[in-house]
């Protein structure tokens, strides 16, 4: 069993901003993320959560401000193996693609071995391992859009887990998924953190359900609203009004 070390941020965000013309879409973002934490990132549609995780990863320059990754400046960042990112499935997966399950999975190894370079035996040992971790080592032949929704969206978890990462980004991973198969899923998300280590930032709408499952919720809308415990920020007045509705939020204890 893992536990989270407050003493090792692995991901340093200070005073972000960032914006689209005039548009202003970030302001002043500054949060830690710990090794071994749960983050779940939440706030209103076109609060600015997916720009944020664009700009952690890599993918936008922030206006102001800086990030850090394992203690690096982002600029000098290299080792980019360690940081795996799951999309939604509904928008970057077609269906159709005619690949295996462990075709998909092996894809991640070029984290690892870079583009281009020659796969080895090794790395069907990881990638049929990463399989296991997400129960589904006996669909490693059939072709992945076989699969249900919901097992579709274990072999992305699978691929992330195949470039051996430390840390995972989910971007709305249970969307278009059903009820049980996202019971399931984020049973394996508690499964990764708690017993394998695995930092894991979590971007959802799905208010009510992830305060019963991360370990720390940041609240982003424009402004970083919050950054604390889910027992801390289902006391706050923002989460009563956070989608602009009425969010009733049962807590449950789980026991692994």
């Amino acid at each position: 069993m893992f536990t989270l070390d407050h003493h090792k941020n692995i991901i340093e965000v200070q005073g972000v901003s960032f914006a689209y013309g005039q548009e202003k879409i970030l302001d002043q973002i500054t949060f830690n993320v710990h090794a071994g934490d749960y983050l779940g990132l939440v706030g209103p549609n076109g609060a600015g959560k997916t720009t944020l995780l664009k700009i952690i990863l890599g993918l936008l320059p922030p206006l102001s401000g800086s990030i850090k990754l394992f203690g690096q400046d982002i600029s000098q960042f290299k080792d980019w193996s360690k940081i795996a990112y799951v999309p939604q499935k509904v928008t970057n997966f077609d269906p159709n693609f005619p690949a295996t399950v462990l075709e998909v999975v092996l894809m991640g190894r070029y984290a690892r071995r870079g583009l281009g370079r020659r796969l080895k035996p090794a790395d069907r040992q990881v990638s049929q391992q990463a399989l296991q971790q997400v129960n589904l080592a006996d669909y490693s032949s059939r072709l992945i859009g076989d699969l249900s929704g919901g097992q579709q969206q274990r072999v992305f978890i699978a691929r992330a887990l195949a470039s051996q990462p430390e840390v995972i980004f989910l971007d709305e991973p249970t969307t278009g998924v059903d009820q049980a198969s996202q019971d399931d899923f984020y049973l394996l998300l508690r499964k990764l953190n708690r017993q394998l280590g695995l930092t894991l930032i979590l971007i959802t709408h799905d208010v009510e359900r992830v305060v019963n499952e991360a370990m720390h919720i940041a609240c982003i809308d424009h402004t970083l609203v919050c950054h604390s415990s889910p027992a801390e920020f289902l006391q706050s007045v923002h989460s009563t009004n956070l989608l602009g509705r009425e969010v009733k939020i049962l807590p449950h204890h789980h026991k692994l």
